[in-house]
């Protein structure tokens, strides 16, 4: 058996490369498990587009203006993440995942979103903001709802266990604001600048959205190196 690894998730919840890093990821540990191979993972913030206004905007209006990318890139694009998003997901009991991103799909503000993640690690634990991370995923990716809006913030934090009133508060008073502020300034100057990221033990880097094997042989190399044997 060894000590439970801990694990960053740095990300933004309008990441689709993240819903695909976060299936490979938990479809890694399931296979680790027999081995004695664990992790505790903590979701910390990352904003793609901390500029984002409310209303968001298109995303194949975005990609194109950040990226150069033109519709037909976008489209395939976005058909090859979803089959890797399906492919990442497959394997977890209960967990497929559906990306239903199209042409008229909108990219949103997620400072919010982050407050609330914080506020479910700090108050919940690593398993309800796990919970909840996976449910805003669904919330922007399957179901296109606007991150923005309160009524959809706090409906994923209902489905993810924990309380939807509280959580409300939480959204109406700007708390955590400046910790999830402070959170992304303390990533970025640990050179993270794009995601996902995923860092193991404080000093191990994996990045981007890898496939569930990738993961897999690294965390059972990364738990050996660190001799946390018990």
């Amino acid at each position: 058996m060894f000590k439970p690894l801990h694990i960053d998730f740095v990300s933004d919840v309008v990441c689709p490369w993240c819903v695909v890093g976060l299936g490979g990821l938990e479809t890694a540990l399931d296979k680790l498990k027999p081995e004695g191979i664990t992790a505790e993972i903590a979701f910390q913030p990352f904003e793609l587009n901390p500029g984002m206004a409310r209303e968001g905007e298109n995303v194949a209006e975005h990609i194109a203006a950040k990226y150069g990318s033109t519709p037909e890139q976008s489209a395939a694009n976005r058909a090859m993440i979803k089959t890797r998003a399906a492919e990442a997901w497959a394997g977890i009991e209960g967990k497929a995942f559906d990306m239903r991103m199209d042409e008229n799909s909108r990219i949103w503000n997620t400072f919010d979103a982050h407050r609330l993640l914080y506020w479910a690690g700090e108050t919940a634990g690593p398993e309800r903001q796990k919970a909840l991370k996976e449910a805003l995923f669904r919330a922007n990716f399957t179901d296109g709802a606007n991150l923005t809006d309160a009524g959809v913030l706090t409906r994923a934090a209902e489905a993810a266990g924990l309380d939807r009133a509280e959580a409300g508060e939480v959204l109406a008073s700007g708390l955590h604001a400046q910790a999830v502020r402070d959170e992304q300034a303390l990533w970025r100057s640990r050179g993270i600048n794009s995601v996902p990221a995923v860092v193991v033990e404080g000093k191990y880097l994996i990045s981007g959205g890898q496939p569930a094997a990738v993961f897999e042989e690294a965390l059972r190399k990364i738990a050996a190196e660190t001799s946390v044997a018990v």
